[in-house]
């Protein structure tokens, strides 16, 4: 066993004053009012770029960050945008798209925290996000109209949900995975394909994607001669093997691996079985991930279009300002095919 060694105790225990506002005035040579300007990036105050800088100069020195809750009261809200974590794994596309977001929100001067996703659900993470009084929720997951009241009674200016369908009371980014899975297949079955095998990872919380990315590739073939196979995968070595092993068995000459992940994880494990790719079995996946550019052959793929983290930011500065507003509905999931050779 590891053992953490203890800390010896410092040599004077005596508490340091916290800095205050009035501090950095006097260090800065300005107001209070000032300081609160500089600070809280006030726009209806004009303040001299050199004066901003003293007062950002002093503040680093003393050590002093705005107190949040004492500007929320002034302000009469916070400036909390909270993010509860996803309930799903999350890939490079969907993490690209946070960083992006963050960094918008941190320009319009929300603060963004994101919540673990451990414990309740629904209404009761509803009701467990509302204890922190976030100024705005986006929600990457399930919420209903009882969780978006909840929200906005504990003083949540703007709900956001991200997902098929839009949810009373908030503002909706609908994001219809159907068309990915119809895009793949489509694809495939122009290809000459006819035998189209869907992946369906078995990680817990993709279902909400999967599921729909199948019902889109088996409407794609709908009145053909095409059938459409689900095919159960965990993000594994052994899982892709076990699959691979049996793949001849199935009779498939296609398959659309749900994303680029699992596109080199199957493959892989089909060449080592001694399926050829494109020649025995065509493969898509879908995100377009620089890494899917990097197999032989090179994966074909759906490139998704995520909305802007620009364009959400501020949506969610829209409805802070504007609350009673009606809710916006956004269509925001663009799918496109990139033929490439795996295909």
């Amino acid at each position: 066993m590891v053992q953490i060694p203890k800390t010896p105790a410092p040599a004077s225990s005596a508490p340091r004053s916290v800095p205050t506002s009035a501090d950095v005035a006097r260090l800065a040579g300005v107001s209070r009012a000032t300081v609160s300007y500089v600070l809280n990036n006030t726009g209806a105050v004009r303040i001299s770029e050199p004066t901003r800088r003293r007062v950002h100069e002093a503040a680093r020195e003393l050590g002093y960050v705005p107190h949040a809750a004492a500007r929320s009261l002034r302000a009469g809200h916070s400036r909390t945008v909270l993010m509860p974590a996803p309930a799903f794994p999350v890939g490079p596309l969907y993490s690209r798209f946070i960083g992006e977001l963050q960094w918008a929100l941190g320009r319009l001067d929300y603060t963004v925290v994101q919540y673990g996703t451990t414990g309740p659900h629904g209404d009761e993470a509803a009701r467990a996000w509302a204890e922190l009084r976030p100024v705005a929720v986006l929600v990457p997951g399930s919420l209903g109209p009882r969780g978006v009241e909840i929200l906005r009674r504990s003083g949540a200016r703007a709900v956001v949900t991200f997902g098929p369908e839009p949810v009373e009371g908030a503002h909706a980014l609908l994001m219809d995975h159907e068309t990915v899975g119809h895009r793949a297949a489509r694809h495939l079955h122009d290809r000459g394909r006819r035998r189209i095998g869907v992946v369906m990872p078995e990680e817990d919380g993709l279902e909400v994607f999967s599921a729909p990315r199948l019902e889109g590739a088996r409407r794609a073939v709908d009145g053909t001669d095409a059938t459409v196979t689900g095919l159960p995968l965990a993000y594994e070595e052994r899982s892709a093997a076990r699959l691979a092993a049996r793949w001849r068995s199935l009779g498939l000459d296609a398959v659309f691996t749900y994303n680029d992940e699992y596109a080199m994880l199957l493959m892989r494990a089909l060449q080592d079985e001694g399926v050829a790719v494109p020649a025995e079995t065509a493969l898509i996946g879908a995100d377009d991930l620089m890494l899917g550019r990097l197999l032989r052959p090179r994966l074909s793929t759906v490139r998704l279009e995520l909305p802007s983290g620009r364009d959400l930011a501020a949506l969610v500065d829209r409805a802070v300002h504007d609350p009673g507003a009606t809710p916006e509905r956004h269509e925001v999931l663009g799918a496109t095919v990139v033929h490439r050779e795996s295909s």
